[in-house]
C-alpha cells in the first residue's frame, strides 16, 4: 500500500517546489525534464517515511541532485540537445537598448548561451558546478549525490569551473552580440547577400521549427539564401531579448506573430540560428505586443 506524506512533508515540498525547478532545469537544461524530475522527487517522498527525514530541503535537493544525474548519464548514451527543444519555454521581452545588468547576469546563468557551455561538462562536473555554484550546496552533500568525498567533489567543481570561466565571453560580449545580430537583421532585410555571408560563421546551423517538424540547414551561403527569401514575408520586425540575449521577432501585415529567433554569437560571427515560424508553438511563447 502507498503511503502518503504529512502535512507537514506536503508544505516542505511545496515550500521547494520552485526551487527544485530551477535546480534540476540548470542541470539538465531542460524545462520538461526539469518538470518530471520534480514530479518524480515528489513521488518518492510519497513512499518515504516522512519522521525520517530531518532535513526537508536537502533530502529533496539530493533527490533531484540524483535523478537529474542520472538523466544527465542517460543522455551520453542517447545525446540530445536539449536547449535546442526548448526553445518554446525561453522568456522573450522588448530589447529597448543596452541590457541592465540584472538582465546580463540573468542571461549568464539561465541563458542559451550558458546551458550550452554546460553541455560541454562531464555529468558529475555539470552537477557539481550548478549544485555549488549556483546553489549553495555544500560539497559534502554534491559528494553524497556522486559518491564521493567532499575533497574530491571540490577538485570536480573547480575543474568544470575552468571549463565554464573559459569559456566566458569578454565584458563586452552583450554589444557584441547586438551588432552581430543588427547586422544580420538590416542584411536580411535589404537581401545583402555578402553582408550576410560577412556576419555568418561559415559553419552557421539554423534550425526552423515549422508545423511539420524542425528544419536544419547547415553552411553560410545556404543560410544567407534562405535568410534573404525569408525577408520577403516580413512586415514589421524588432530586437527583442531571448533569456536575456539578443534576439529578433517579426510580424505579417495583419500583425500575427511571424517568428521568434534565438542566435549563438562567437567571436563577433553568427555561428547558430533558431526560428520558430510554427504558429502552435508561437502560441505557447508569451511575446512582446506590436506597439
Amino acid at each position: 500500500m502507498t503511503a502518503h506524506p504529512s502535512g507537514l512533508a506536503t508544505e516542505a515540498f511545496e515550500a521547494q517546489r520552485d526551487r527544485l525547478r530551477a535546480v534540476a532545469y540548470r542541470v539538465l537544461g531542460s524545462h520538461a525534464d526539469a518538470e518530471d524530475v520534480v514530479q518524480e522527487a515528489w513521488m518518492r517522498l510519497v513512499r518515504q517515511d516522512a519522521a525520517t527525514i530531518g532535513n526537508p530541503a536537502g533530502w529533496l535537493t539530493t533527490v533531484v541532485g540524483r535523478i537529474s544525474l542520472d538523466v544527465l548519464r542517460s543522455r551520453q548514451v542517447r545525446p540530445e540537445t536539449a536547449y535546442e527543444q526548448e526553445f518554446v519555454n525561453l522568456v522573450v521581452t522588448p530589447d529597448d537598448g543596452p541590457a541592465p545588468d540584472e538582465q546580463v547576469a540573468l542571461a549568464d546563468s539561465v541563458g542559451l548561451a550558458l546551458l550550452i557551455v554546460l553541455d560541454s561538462l562531464t555529468p558529475s562536473e555539470r552537477l557539481a558546478f550548478v549544485l555549488h555554484d549556483m546553489f549553495a550546496v555544500p560539497f559534502q552533500e554534491i559528494g553524497q549525490i556522486l559518491g564521493k568525498s567532499a575533497d574530491a567533489t571540490k577538485m570536480v567543481a573547480s575543474r568544470a569551473r575552468r571549463k565554464v570561466h573559459a569559456t566566458d565571453r569578454p565584458a563586452g560580449r552583450g554589444r557584441e552580440h547586438r551588432l552581430a545580430v543588427q547586422a544580420f537583421g538590416a542584411a536580411a532585410l535589404s537581401g545583402d547577400f555578402e553582408a550576410l555571408l560577412r556576419v555568418l560563421d561559415p559553419n552557421v546551423k539554423l534550425t526552423v521549427d515549422t508545423p511539420d517538424g524542425p528544419v536544419v540547414t547547415i553552411g553560410s551561403t545556404k543560410v544567407a539564401a534562405g535568410a534573404r527569401m525569408f525577408s520577403g514575408e516580413i512586415a514589421r520586425q524588432r530586437p527583442v531579448l531571448v533569456n536575456g540575449i539578443p534576439g529578433h521577432m517579426s510580424w505579417g501585415p495583419d500583425g500575427r506573430p511571424l517568428s521568434a529567433i534565438a542566435f549563438t554569437i562567437a567571436e563577433g560571427r553568427i555561428t547558430g540560428i533558431h526560428i520558430v515560424v510554427d504558429p502552435a508553438k508561437l502560441a505557447s511563447v508569451h511575446l512582446p505586443a506590436l506597439d
